[in-house]
């Protein structure tokens, strides 16, 4: 049976991030830079949100407004799940399905430390099965709450 790993043996360290008072533009110019689907929102080495390319489309750019004048906390998603370095991938696999979340940033002791997407989940085979999974769980629409 293979070793249980931790997110950060398998996380990316060096994370591309913006600022809250950033411009929606300009996190989408960094994004388009690094061909990245989203960007973690840090304030003093805090995460306070997650910007993603959908947030954009459907928060900025299909309600008109300027990209260039919005700022990135107007548009951000706020209720960010999160993990630690300590976590098991395999926890983390599950925490992302049941969420339906494809990015995890990875938080320890209140900072940003790295990321994990559901592609880093992938390309280590002992969690093909766990990506596989979870990305299944989170292509499937979750019931409306009530």
């Amino acid at each position: 049976m293979p070793q249980q790993q931790q997110l950060g043996q398998i996380m990316t360290k060096n994370v591309v991030s913006v600022n809250p008072e950033q411009s929606v533009a300009e996190a989408a110019q960094k994004m388009s830079q690094y061909n990245i689907g989203s960007v973690p929102v840090v304030q003093n080495g805090q995460v306070v949100g997650i910007l993603t390319d959908r947030d954009v489309s459907l928060r900025a750019t299909s309600k008109g407004l300027d990209p260039n004048n919005t700022k990135v906390n107007a548009v951000m998603s706020q209720n960010l799940v999160t993990g630690s370095s300590q976590m098991d991938v395999h926890e983390a696999a599950g925490l992302m399905k049941q969420k339906q979340i494809r990015r995890l940033p990875v938080v320890d002791n209140n900072q940003l430390a790295g990321m994990v997407s559901i592609g880093d989940l992938a390309t280590k085979n002992v969690y093909q099965n766990e990506a596989g999974e979870a990305l299944s769980g989170i292509s499937q629409p979750s019931s409306p709450l009530l």
